[in-house]
């Protein structure tokens, strides 16, 4: 009977702890620090760089790419940009290519908000900057590697 018991004990741990670590395995913490240079009219173009840092101590440098289509024109730059990740197992979910729905307004100092989705990692986009915009696109926003500099290598 106390082997029974035991092994039953046992059981119920294990299957504790393994659902512990599935419902933990999408809970990496990851942020994006970037500055891009956009323009539009009915066609939307974003070409940036960045870098991804998650909580576990990783960080990438990453190229950010976008094209579109909506009602919008301008052509600003941001130069403070921020994003927060959710739904991150590890560094590399980031990477990839997201469905972008974005709004912007601004003349002087343009403003930014995207709200990305790329299956279920999900990406939101803040940032200040300078330029004209107004309106809002849908886009393919695209995070990839990018080599890093010989600055940002350490052997320098």
């Amino acid at each position: 009977m106390k082997k029974t018991a035991t092994t039953c004990l046992l059981a119920a741990i294990l299957l504790v702890g393994a659902t512990s670590a599935v419902g933990s395995e999408r809970d990496l913490s990851c942020a994006l620090e970037f500055s891009s240079k956009e323009w539009s009219a009915l066609y939307a173009s974003v070409v940036g760089e960045g870098t991804v840092t998650c909580k576990d101590g990783m960080s990438i440098p990453v190229a950010i790419r976008a094209n579109g289509v909506g009602i919008t024109a301008g052509k600003w730059k941001i130069t403070d940009g921020t994003g927060k990740f959710t739904d991150v197992a590890r560094i590399d979910d980031v990477l990839g290519h997201y469905l972008a729905l974005s709004g912007d307004v601004g003349v002087v100092k343009a403003g930014t908000a995207r709200v990305l989705s790329k299956g279920k990692v999900s990406l939101v986009l803040t940032g200040k900057g300078e330029g004209f915009d107004i309106g809002i696109a849908i886009s393919d926003f695209r995070i990839s590697r990018r080599n890093p500099r010989p600055s940002e290598k350490g052997d320098i």
